[in-house]
């Protein structure tokens, strides 16, 4: 398997991952939860993908020069 499609394939889990914590949140603020620092880690962790996301979208982007 090549370098792009491991990327590509881990970048499809990210967003998965990303998406089900932002779902997870979502639940947890709904039912009015008073376990503030449960979901101050989901978002800690949210951040976290969403991070590492844009790095492989950045190493997935050819450079243009213009």
């Amino acid at each position: 398997m090549k370098f792009r499609e491991v990327l590509s394939i881990r970048l499809k889990e990210l967003r998965q991952n990303h998406g089900d914590l932002d779902l997870a949140i979502e639940a947890l603020n709904k039912i009015n939860t008073s376990d503030q620092l449960s979901i101050r880690r989901l978002k800690k962790k949210k951040l976290q993908i969403k991070d590492e996301i844009t790095r492989i979208k950045e190493q997935l982007t050819p450079d243009i020069i213009a």
